[in-house]
């Protein structure tokens, strides 16, 4: 669906969240991307070493430090945000590394005016330079989700404050995966989450190296294991899907191979091997990625089941421990 904006929401409708770490230039980018909106600005700090602090202050926004006697996660950090603006109605969450597209309140302020019943809505992220490496191009390809009702949302979207408060906002324990809980426990309760055909916001994801993209694909799959587990006893639970594909590429089928080469024929070896192949070239043939993109993307979506099963195992070792892994 297409929708087109009214004018401006009123200043004191809308509150905006910017979260981030170090962000340096990219959160000036952020907040200059606000300017304007006539929306209440809050930026929530994680202990960055670079100014940023200071830098959202020059640019006119409230600044909340969060507390370095607990770890950090974005979700605490969404949370600190969103109490810092008692009295808005809508809440626009955005990672300090994005820019809001200057037509994005309007649009989303507008859907939520007519849909009552949806409490999340999301549109278009981009990747801000898709060329720079095929990373971000993967991550770009990855924000292209299907418009209408979703499941979930990312770290960007415009909320109903009071229904994320009734629901007791975001985990803080949770360090990956805490918006798909997040919207879990919404649609448990009623409310539907959507995403809109409209540009939202532009994502400095800075992916350049391979070393990157595997932390970025191990703290995935530290999420699902997380989320999965948060969301055990909500139906349907997040994420099975996922832990049971990662664990039957990097587990069941290499051990299927290992075992039948002992006990059959050492050819067998090969199979985990051939198995992967054949599920790239299936994934490739489908056609849905961009052009030139089909075999980069089939490729490394099926490496990834390697650092997602990384980040599993992780998980399930020190589920105990929230600093397990953090979100930057």
């Amino acid at each position: 669906m297409t929708f087109t904006p009214p004018p401006s929401p009123t200043p004191t409708r809308i509150g905006i969240v910017a979260i981030g770490r170090n962000e340096g230039e990219r959160l000036t980018r952020c907040l200059r991307s606000v300017e304007g909106s006539g929306a209440a600005v809050v930026y929530v700090d994680s202990a960055s070493t670079d100014g940023s602090a200071d830098r959202a202050r020059t640019l006119g926004a409230r600044v909340v430090d969060l507390d370095m006697a607990l770890p950090f996660t974005a979700a605490r950090a969404r949370n600190a945000g969103l109490a810092a603006l008692p009295d808005v109605a809508l809440v626009q969450f955005i990672d300090g590394d994005c820019e809001l597209d200057a037509a994005w309140l309007p649009t989303a302020t507008a859907f939520l005016d007519a849909h009552p019943d949806v409490a999340v809505v999301c549109g278009r992220r981009r990747e801000r330079f898709p060329a720079a490496s095929v990373f971000n191009r993967l991550c770009d390809m990855e924000w292209d989700t299907p418009v209408g009702e979703a499941g979930a949302c990312g770290g960007d979207a415009l909320m109903r404050a009071d229904v994320v408060r009734r629901a007791g906002g975001f985990r803080d324990d949770l360090t990956a995966g805490e918006e798909p809980e997040l919207c879990a426990r919404l649609r448990a309760g009623g409310a539907r989450v959507w995403r809109i055909d409209a540009e939202m916001t532009r994502h400095d994801a800075a992916m350049l190296r391979f070393r990157q993209w595997w932390w970025r694909a191990v703290r995935g799959g530290f999420g699902y294991a997380q989320a999965g587990d948060a969301t055990a006893a909500l139906p349907p639970p997040l994420y099975r899907a996922e832990v049971k594909r990662a664990t039957l590429w990097t587990c069941i089928i290499p051990f299927v191979g290992v075992a039948l080469a002992l006990f059959i024929h050492p050819a067998f070896l090969l199979l985990p091997v051939v198995a992967f192949a054949a599920q790239v070239a299936r994934i490739a043939l489908r056609g849905h990625a961009p052009r030139g993109m089909a075999w980069p993307h089939a490729f490394f979506t099926m490496l990834a089941k390697f650092p997602e099963m990384q980040g599993i195992v992780r998980y399930r070792r020190q589920r105990h421990l929230t600093s397990a892994i953090t979100y930057k």
